[in-house]
């Protein structure tokens, strides 16, 4: 079911091929998003710079943490394609409802040191699951049984690819994804155009070489090849009036096709980034977020 989304969510509802959850539904926007939740002075909310390995290099990374003791659900959240909107009101917001909030940038991106390429956006994103997980950081205050993965645009195709393989994962959430296999099928003057617009920051790369990588790697960068480890897990699939919803579409299908259950869609008259609906996003997640077992 597709419709729009008002500023408060009134009457949200959201297409559900199962009963996990039933719907994102609120009636009114979480209090997570408008409250700050109680001082723990002896545990208090912090935000912790993290120099995360792969590949041989640190890259960037921030941790939002929760107030209160013991270990926190944990969201991932992977940016896009250069990573202009990063997401951090969602962070915020996800920390403020008990929930430890990462973000990352890419090798080759927003400082973070080595060559930007599509290919090892995959191998980074395995290597903050792999970072977050591992004992020697148990200070880090992660849930290691409760972590989702988030992306938006090229990050929904990494969260996806991520999630594909990643079982151990409780589940996934896409915002307008794109799929780096689908754009790699454009025309290449519209394909390289359009990486034109997508360089800020990005280390070692030129329009035709993120083309030529992408279009050498079509069929491997297909989130399809995804379907089968997305079909066991939930996911949530959030598209806006992009020229991008029809990938997610396919992802869904796909997902179905495979058995999936435990997808959960929708569409929100909005553009990209949902610049217009920021709040909205943000109970979205939240609430599907506190859905999950």
């Amino acid at each position: 079911m597709r419709s729009s989304l008002g500023y408060v969510l009134i009457g949200l509802c959201l297409a559900s091929s199962a009963a996990y959850p039933q719907s994102v539904s609120p009636a009114i926007v979480p209090p997570a998003i408008y409250s700050d939740p109680p001082v723990d002075t002896a545990h208090p909310a912090a935000m912790r710079v993290l120099h995360i390995p792969s590949h041989g290099v640190l890259i960037n990374g921030l941790l939002y943490s929760p107030a209160g003791a013991g270990a926190h659900p944990t969201l991932v959240i992977c940016h896009g394609l250069p990573g202009n909107e990063k997401n951090l009101d969602l962070a915020q917001a996800v920390r403020r409802a008990g929930w430890n909030a990462v973000t990352f940038n890419y090798r080759g991106s927003w400082g973070s040191p080595g060559s930007f390429r599509f290919a090892q956006n995959l191998q980074d994103a395995d290597a903050i699951l792999a970072y977050l997980r591992d004992p020697l950081n148990a200070k880090l205050g992660i849930d290691t049984k409760r972590i989702v993965i988030l992306g938006h645009s090229m990050g929904g195709w990494v969260a996806a690819h991520t999630a594909g393989h990643d079982r151990a994962l409780q589940g996934t959430v896409l915002i307008s994804m794109a799929d780096m296999g689908l754009v790699a099928a454009r025309p290449r003057a519209e394909a390289v155009a359009e990486m034109a617009d997508d360089m800020e920051t990005l280390a070692d790369v030129t329009p035709e070489s993120m083309v030529d990588e992408i279009k050498a790697h079509a069929k491997q960068f297909l989130v399809a090849g995804a379907a089968p480890g997305l079909a066991q897990m939930p996911v949530l699939v959030l598209t806006a009036n992009d020229h991008l919803a029809s990938h997610a579409d396919a992802l869904v299908a796909a997902i179905k096709a495979q058995g999936g259950t435990r997808v959960t869609s929708m569409h929100v008259d909005t553009d990209h980034g949902w610049s217009d609906h920021r709040i909205a996003l943000q109970s979205a997640v939240i609430t599907w977020l506190a859905g999950l077992h």
